[in-house]
């Protein structure tokens, strides 16, 4: 079985899914699946282009809520920096 290297920042503005704030929406570029948990997270359907959403987050900072194919997952930081995003531009609201 071949390693895959740990995701590296992309020309299209690629960040770490922990950097997102709560309300953030992103696309999912990559994931590192060199270790069990960043397999776990491609089985549980981080994969690219999938989309996710930050929900919320703990009041010390871990773990934090993600929405992604319908359902909710919540995980510690040091998991989620394994996802490499690309941030979408947020919906402007619309105004009365």
């Amino acid at each position: 079985m071949r390693r895959a290297e740990a995701p590296t920042p992309s020309s299209r503005g690629a960040v770490s899914l922990a950097n997102l704030r709560p309300g953030a929406c992103a696309l999912v570029e990559s994931v590192d699946t060199s270790t069990p948990v960043g397999a776990r997270l491609a089985d549980l359907g981080f994969l690219p282009g999938t989309q996710v959403r930050v929900l919320r987050c703990a009041p010390l900072g871990d773990p934090i809520e993600y929405e992604l194919r319908g359902y909710r997952l919540c995980m510690r930081r040091s998991e989620a920096a394994r996802v490499l995003v690309v941030p979408l531009a947020p919906r402007p609201s619309a105004a009365p």
